[in-house]
């Protein structure tokens, strides 16, 4: 029987026949064995026979992902090992973690094909959060670049670099909205806002992911499901507990901004929602993720994330672990082993159907099958490619340009920067500016860091006449001693250059910091370097947002250039020496001290919001510090200014299908040619729900050269101005809308219209 299913009208039925006659047809052709074996077979149809030839145990390996799968290294666990040798040739493990190297996975992966029953292939996963070999800036400094075409260009080399390695899976993009820079994991995500993030979540998985058409793409992972960002105290692996309201509008919409755009895998968070642990949290991995999303892959716990249900006290032990978690809807178990130990035990008392088991394997051989491991298991286990393909000088320069993209000009007085001229004697001072070893986050990859550019590095490179001067010391610490030669070399150049800020070792998970103020000893160098009266810029490198307050009246200029990889001297030297004009804008607010904390631009009103400036008493206010952040959402300077005027719009009376043009005209006003991020807001003022006071809702990236006006129209439509309830439903509601167009989410021109 031949049926034409990919010129058929109806693929879905088309399918379900196919499902139900082939296997018959082929059964009786003596050809029921290979079945799943035949490339030339739909891949639904593969899944379903191989599904059918496998005992619980075997489903129960797929649900397996265990750590470290190099079998043969010298100086192993014997004993670990072995148990793994034996679990893999029974065909008990589905997947291994930080398994790496081209050569390695090929000898693992020749054990699962070629000894175990069925020879399922393996899937090898790793974190490749901003780079593999080469390192690209961290992903919040990624974000400041606004240009959604560079994050998919970083996201594509590094799952090329991963690919060659023998990788097949990278944890990554996370998707986690916060306003808490103490929280070390905000290095990881898109900052405070809820739209843009999810427009950065599709360009990653994008980047990473593609349509798979290659070896050079990689499975995605959308993380951590859900809210995990809202961690309170910004305390790793803490409680979260956000209402349904702000759970849809602010923290989801990345989440499915990212499976909406073909990620392949989803990861549990650590945190509980409504009091129930993400792992076992029916709610959102089945109601919300399958059901209303319609997520077609698979889900994967966090490292042990199944088994922290105990200590969370949901659940009394391991069989009640897997039981709870499956249930849900959580599906590999990374780490714990309670889905391999258990699992068939549960099917056999009747706990678990087998159904929901074969739904959460069938969905992972799925992802084996569109990878072409059944036909090739060592498809991306190529030396030679891999050798050819890491590090190489072009995926240096595609680091080197999302570095100077990435960096934030915060401060720029009487237009110090940028120094052009190579004569310039300059001071470099901080201990971080020579540094390698600071450069370097949790999550730097398999980089090495001896290939990294210092800043020392990219400014003695641009710059013939820069002495050095450590001014502080690795415990960030200063003296008299480091003091006095620093300010010997400032005192003799035209221009100082201070590198101040944290290490790259306090970045990432497990890395929460209760204080994000500059280290006292560098606050201290930098009054002593004001001293000589010398014009001050400070570099400021860090993984997260820092206190500012009492760097700026101590700085003349001020760029905020995060931890940018392996380029990071280079790209920091394009800037200063005005090769790049810087774009960055900030992702997150900046708070004014750590007090604030959290700080973000959409925040609801509060029913006595503070009057700006003054006010007498009895206001939501802080007495001491201002309300505003230091620097908003959105902030970052050029080389040149730019101003707006002229904001309009077509309709005062809009009826909910028609679209709302909004213009504004842009003019380059300085000296030097830029580009601007021109940002569009609004204000629902009146709601059935309490709405932000400022809403991200469009933005363009233009070139102006010096001189030159543009005008920028916005379309607005109805998915612009709707929002959730708290069950998930679209709502659009007739009303009075604000408008806001600038260069931040502070500094803006502003009209209304209505809603009819």
């Amino acid at each position: 029987m031949t049926i034409n299913f990919y010129k058929s009208a109806n693929k879905i039925i088309y399918l379900q026949l196919l499902l139900v006659i082939m296997p018959a047809t082929l059964f009786a052709q003596g050809k029921l064995k290979q079945l799943y074996k035949d490339p030339n077979v739909p891949i639904q149809i593969r899944v379903k026979d191989l599904l059918s030839k496998m005992t619980i145990e075997e489903k129960a390996g797929q649900l397996n992902q265990l750590n470290s799968g190099d079998l043969t290294g010298p100086g192993l666990n014997a004993t670990s090992q072995q148990e793994k040798l034996i679990m893999l040739k029974a065909g008990k493990i589905g997947s291994f973690l930080n398994t790496i190297g081209a050569s390695t996975t090929r000898s693992v992966q020749k054990i699962a094909v070629e000894q175990s029953r069925l020879g399922i292939p393996l899937l090898f996963g790793y974190d490749v959060i901003h780079g593999y070999k080469t390192l690209f800036p961290i992903p919040l400094a990624e974000a400041c670049s606004w240009d959604l075409d560079q994050v998919t260009e970083n996201s594509k080399v590094a799952a090329k670099e991963a690919a060659v390695s023998g990788l097949h899976w990278t944890f990554a993009p996370m998707c986690d909205i916060s306003t808490d820079p103490r929280w070390g994991r905000v290095m990881e995500g898109a900052g405070e806002d809820p739209y843009y993030a999810s427009l950065l979540a599709s360009a990653r998985v994008k980047g990473f992911q593609g349509k798979l058409e290659s070896e050079y793409n990689v499975l995605a992972t959308v993380k951590h499901f859900a809210a995990y960002g809202a961690v309170e105290g910004g305390r790793d692996y803490n409680n979260v507990d956000v209402s349904r309201s702000k759970l849809w509008n602010t923290y989801l919409p990345p989440y499915e901004a990212a499976v909406k755009a073909g990620a392949a895998t989803v990861m549990n968070s650590f945190n509980v929602l409504d009091g129930i642990p993400a792992s076992g949290n029916k709610f959102l991995l089945t109601e919300v993720l399958k059901n209303k999303w319609g997520f077609k892959g698979f889900v994967v716990s966090d490292w042990n994330s199944f088994g922290e249900m105990i200590p969370h006290g949901f659940a009394a032990d391991y069989k009640d672990v897997a039981l709870k978690a499956l249930k849900a809807g959580s599906m590999m178990d990374m780490e714990s082993k309670s889905v391999i130990n258990h699992l068939p035990q549960l099917i056999k008392e009747g706990k678990l159907n087998i159904a929901q088991v074969d739904d959460a394997v069938g969905r992972i051989l799925y992802y084996k099958f569109k990878l072409g491991l059944f036909e090739n298991p060592y498809r991306f286990s190529d030396e030679q490619r891999e050798k050819d393909n890491l590090l190489t000088p072009a995926h240096r320069k595609v680091a080197r340009i999302a570095g100077t993209k990435s960096i934030v000009l915060l401060k720029n007085s009487d237009q110090l920067l940028p120094l052009a001229s190579k004569d310039k004697k300059i001071a470099l001072v901080g201990f971080y500016a020579n540094s390698k070893a600071d450069m370097v986050d949790m999550w730097k990859g398999t980089s090495d860091y001896n290939t990294y550019v210092t800043v020392y590095d990219g400014l003695k490179a641009q710059y013939k006449d820069l002495t050095f001067a450590d001014g502080y010391n690795s415990k960030n610490e200063t003296s008299e001693k480091l003091i006095a030669e620093a300010v010997n070399n400032a005192s003799a150049a035209d221009v100082v250059i201070v590198n101040i800020g944290i290490s790259g070792k306090v970045s990432g998970e497990d890395k929460s910091l209760a204080d994000i103020n500059i280290p006292a000893g560098q606050i201290a160098l930098l009054k002593a370097l004001h001293q000589t009266g010398k014009p001050i810029i400070a570099l400021v490198t860090a993984g997260r947002p820092l206190v500012l307050t009492q760097v700026l009246p101590y700085t003349n200029a001020v760029l905020y250039c995060w931890l940018l990889g392996t380029e990071t001297g280079n790209s920091v030297a394009d800037v200063v020496k005005g090769l790049y004009n810087p774009t960055a804008k900030t992702v997150m607010s900046f708070p004014y001290a750590v007090g604030q904390v959290p700080v973000y631009y959409n925040h609801f009103n509060t029913g006595r919001p503070a009057p700006d400036p003054g006010g007498d008493s009895f206001y939501s206010r802080y007495l001491d510090i201002p309300n505003q952040p230091l620097f908003p959402f959105g902030y970052g300077l050029s080389y040149t200014t730019f101003n707006y005027r002229n904001l309009s719009l077509d309709l005062p009376l809009l009826n909910s299908g028609q679209v709302q043009n909004v213009s504004v005209t842009v003019k380059n006003t300085g000296k030097y040619d830029g580009e601007e991020i021109v940002q569009l807001y609004i204000n629902d003022i009146t709601a059935s729900i309490v709405r932000p006071v400022k809403e991200l809702k469009a933005y363009k990236k233009i070139g102006l050269k010096a001189g030159e006006e543009k005008t920028i129209t916005f379309q607005l439509g109805a998915k612009d101005l709707s929002f959730f309830d708290d069950k998930g439903n679209v709502i659009l509601e007739k009303g009075k809308f604000k408008i806001f167009v600038g260069g931040n989410s502070r500094d803006v021109l502003e009209t209304t219209f209505e809603l009819k």
